[in-house]
């Protein structure tokens, strides 16, 4: 399994941007896929998750209702759409996969529960 990320930079404080997961090596029907995030000097935490069978998704408190996750399935891609962006969103961007999903899998909130990580893509927000 393999996850590129992409579409990280420099915005300014109230500005969009959207980050992309191309995923690839395997049908990911039966994955949650999940974005996490890493400030500097912070621990990992976790941003968002989809489950890619069936769509049902999971925002944390502090993006939700400004962040948005979504996949594609015949581009095998998750994207991570970022509106009214704050500069407490700068921090390095990963996405990760999780397999063995079923219907009554939750999405789960740990990092230590994913199998597959990207590289990670940076996103900077200056106030």
């Amino acid at each position: 399994v393999q996850l590129q990320a992409s579409g990280g930079g420099l915005v300014q404080a109230g500005g969009s941007l959207r980050l992309s997961c191309a995923a690839s090596g395997r049908t990911f029907s039966n994955y949650v896929m999940a974005w996490f995030r890493q400030a500097p000097g912070k621990e990992r935490e976790f941003v968002a998750g989809i489950k890619w069978s069936g769509g049902s998704f999971l925002h944390a408190s502090s993006v939700k209702g400004r962040f948005t996750i979504s996949r594609d399935t015949p581009k095998n891609t998750v994207y991570l759409q970022m509106n009214s962006l704050k500069p407490e969103d700068t921090a390095v961007y990963y996405c990760a996969a999780k397999s063995g999903a079923s219907y009554y899998t939750v999405i789960h909130t740990g990092g230590n529960e994913y199998d597959y990580w990207g590289q990670g893509t940076l996103v900077t927000v200056s106030s």
